[in-house]
Formats: C-alpha cells, structure tokens, sequence
C-alpha cells in the first residue's frame, strides 16, 4: 500500500469555504483511517462568524455527512471513514475546528 498524502484524500469537487481546507487538511495528516474528504455544496448562511465550526449529523453508507460554518456560509462535508461519530468530532476538534 503506497503512502498517501492529505491532497490524494481531499477531493476538491466544489471550492472550499474560508477556513476550512486548513482544518481539513490538518484532519487527514492526523488520521491515516479517514479514506477521503469531498467537500459539498456552499450556501450563505447567517450565523457562520468567527472560527470553523464543524458538526457531524449523519451517517452515510461510507462514514459521515458533517457540515462545516465559517465566513458567512454552510458547507456540507462527505467524510469516508470507518471512525464512529464521537471519534470523528474529537479528530476535528484536534484538527482545530470548534464542535457546533
């Protein structure tokens, strides 16, 4: 198995919100377990001032759906990982992100 780094498993199909692809990428250094990152749909929201929050919702058939607040906007997260939802925050919450 070759060594992969954190831009093989980050999959840039959208732009990337204000913050965030530093969080990401500090996420996928630290955990060798998460398969990738495909970052979603971008909508403006409200409330997303200040640091990057992230909160994990739900399951999807590969790991998880978190969506992720920074800069005025809501971005949805697809994270394909064999980690349990409370492990997941934690990692996120190392990579620098603040629980939502």
């Amino acid at each position: 198995m070759r060594l992969r780094t954190a831009k093989d498993r980050l999959k840039v199909e959208h732009s990337i919100i204000g913050g965030v692809r530093g969080v990401l990428e500090d996420l996928l250094r630290a955990n060798p377990e998460i398969r990738s990152v495909i970052p979603g749909v971008i909508r403006p929201v409200r409330d997303a001032k200040g640091k990057v929050k992230v909160r994990v919702t739900v399951p999807t058939q590969n790991g998880w759906k978190a969506i992720a607040l920074s800069a005025g906007a809501r971005q949805e997260l697809f994270v394909s990982t064999p980690m349990g939802k409370a492990e997941l925050e934690r990692a996120f919450e190392k990579a620098g992100a603040f629980r939502e």
